[in-house]
């Protein structure tokens, strides 16, 4: 389920972050490292021709939509999810074991199966066609994704594979992988993030065999849509599942932080669930969002060819839980190569008590820009995008700190602040200028904005 999405976010599309005449040659190897000393200012400009991006094997053909950037292409098939004694392999065997443990079959084995090596190279059809996603969403804007062309993107959430699965003929099943999304720069975004998708379908039996005089009870109904459910389901149908649900997702929280866990349910809109909610629990006094989840619509159960039943989906991030459990303060550790994290998280078991001990906290440096925006192809993302292609894991926080319109020319002004930092080491001035020199130009030349340097 695409896990904190707020679909109903308006956006504007600008230029695309990968020129069509960039050549890209499968996953880079010779991408900037956050340590390198030496930056160049035309990025991507020197870059040989080609009209094709080669990935996993296979080739995309460019057009007006591709603007996957090799910095994000860098990170494609890394699948921290599956790095032994990494935090989010731990996250992830720990919600395994949760289930495998818990949900058993007829025959006593693990009801949920589990997917974790599904290409992150998906169709349009399958992110959001499938889903129900109306062709008009703000959802599917290029701002917020990365388009490989017009037709394959990488995948924004797991829930790309759900009407795959269903068709296959599965009821109940976990898909866990890595998922892309053109957002903001702070501790807690990161363009590359990793999510688990949770599906359990019922059939009428399976639901209400439980329930006292439960035989006359049905799934669906010739009904209205309300606010509580869909058109087709009868509300006896909706409100058991929406409590197996909510009863599950409590189960598996509270059995990863402990019995002292704080939960509570928000209301919430996701196209392709009816009702939805996201759970929010209380982690040193503050609220924290941690999933969403909601009843499956019907239509897209049907459409994979599972009409005789009723389900719901979830889907949780990987890092937000990490983060939580083990106290890890920057989403960008997890990307880190130093040995110093990475043994942190080392133990004889998926369960051992963790605390992050923090590596050396090194100085950050600070430096602003501002510039005139051009008339109407400017978004925030592209920005941000640059930066990060610049910059890479340098980057710690972008913020816009100030917005000015000209009383006269009607011209608008953006001032940024970019505060940088290693995590590993402590960054020069020296250093830190020539990157920012870097994101000047290149802004200028991408985007088509003013410099006012």
């Amino acid at each position: 389920m695409a896990m904190l999405w707020k679909f109903m976010r308006v956006a504007k599309y600008s230029k695309t972050a990968l020129s069509p005449k960039v050549r890209v040659r499968g996953i880079p190897t010779h991408s900037r490292h956050s340590s390198s000393k030496s930056v160049p200012s035309d990025f991507a400009a020197s870059a040989p021709c080609s009209n094709t991006v080669e990935l996993l094997g296979k080739s995309y053909p460019q057009d007006d939509y591709s603007n996957v950037t090799e910095k994000i292409l860098s990170k494609v098939g890394k699948n921290l999810h599956n790095r032994k004694h990494h935090p989010l392999w731990l996250i992830k065997e720990q919600v395994k074991e949760h289930f495998y443990k818990h949900y058993l079959g007829r025959r006593g084995t693990p009801l949920f199966s589990v997917y974790d090596r599904l290409s992150p190279v998906v169709t349009v059809q399958q992110n959001f066609d499938s889903l129900l996603i109306p062709q008009n969403h703000a959802s599917r804007r290029k701002e917020d994704n990365y388009y490989l062309n017009r037709d394959h993107m990488l995948r924004a959430h797991t829930s790309a594979h759900q009407w795959d699965l269903i068709h296959s003929g599965l009821d109940a099943f976990l898909a866990v992988g890595d998922v892309y999304r053109r957002d903001t720069i702070d501790n807690t975004h990161y363009p590359v993030f990793h999510q688990m998708e949770g599906v359990r379908l019922f059939s009428c039996h399976e639901l209400f065999s439980s329930i006292k005089d439960g035989e006359g009870l049905q799934l669906f109904e010739q009904g209205h849509r309300t606010a509580h459910k869909q058109e087709c389901h009868t509300m006896e149908a909706v409100r058991l599942v929406e409590f197996n649900l909510k009863q599950v997702l409590t189960k598996l929280m509270t059995h990863i932080f402990g019995d002292g866990l704080q939960v509570r349910w928000v209301d919430c809109y996701f196209p392709f669930t009816h009702p939805s909610f996201e759970m929010e629990i209380n982690f040193q006094g503050e609220w924290m969002e941690v999933l969403g989840c909601g009843v499956m619509e019907q239509q897209l159960v049907n459409s994979a060819g599972a009409q005789d039943k009723i389900g719901w989906a979830f889907g949780l991030g990987l890092e937000r839980l990490a983060m939580i459990l083990y106290d890890i303060p920057d989403i960008r550790l997890f990307w880190s190569e130093d040995e110093r994290f990475l043994k942190q998280f080392i133990g004889p078991h998926i369960w051992q008590k963790i605390k992050f001990q923090p590596l050396s906290r090194y100085p950050p440096l600070i430096n602003d820009i501002s510039f005139w925006l051009p008339s109407e192809t400017y978004s925030q993302n592209d920005f941000y995008d640059l930066v990060r292609t610049i910059g890479g894991d340098l980057i710690e926080k972008v913020v816009l700190l100030d917005e000015f319109a000209h009383p006269k020319t009607k011209k608008v002004s953006h001032c940024y602040r970019i505060t940088y930092r290693h995590p590993e080491r402590t960054l020069t001035q020296d250093e830190v200028h020539r990157i920012h020199q870097a994101i000047e130009e290149s802004a200028v030349r991408e985007l088509g904005v003013e410099g006012r340097f």
